[in-house]
């Protein structure tokens, strides 16, 4: 199966560099498909700060799910090829039940225990 972008999803044998997290196929693959010129246009296209996409090509921030979406809004990409694009080949994700949990001494209503 080819993607949007034009990747044969079922081959592998595409090179390793595709299975390596990398947000800078990303990026790169957005601003030509967008026809801008450089980062910061991209920047302004997503709404975001120049230094977020900057961070993100220095692997000191991750693309986050709201920017993900963000660019899937603005490019018209699958959310699943951006993620392809930038490496990420996990068909599902967990969310650990721990993260629902309250820590130790809380109670369920934030801490709150006056009742009037």
């Amino acid at each position: 199966m080819t993607n949007q972008v034009g990747i044969d999803m079922n081959n592998d044998a595409d090179g390793d560099d595709l299975l390596q997290y990398n947000p800078n196929r990303l990026l790169d693959t957005l601003i030509e498909n967008l026809r801008l010129k450089n980062d910061a246009a991209l920047s302004r296209a997503l709404e975001v700060a120049p230094p977020v996409i900057s961070k993100i090509r220095h692997h000191r921030l991750p693309v986050g799910a709201s920017l993900l979406i963000r660019m899937h809004e603005v490019s018209d990409l699958s959310i699943r090829d951006l993620r392809y694009l930038m490496g990420d080949r996990r068909n599902k994700f967990r969310i650990s039940d721990k993260q629902f949990k309250p820590k130790e001494g809380e109670t369920p209503n934030g801490g709150n225990n006056n009742q009037g």
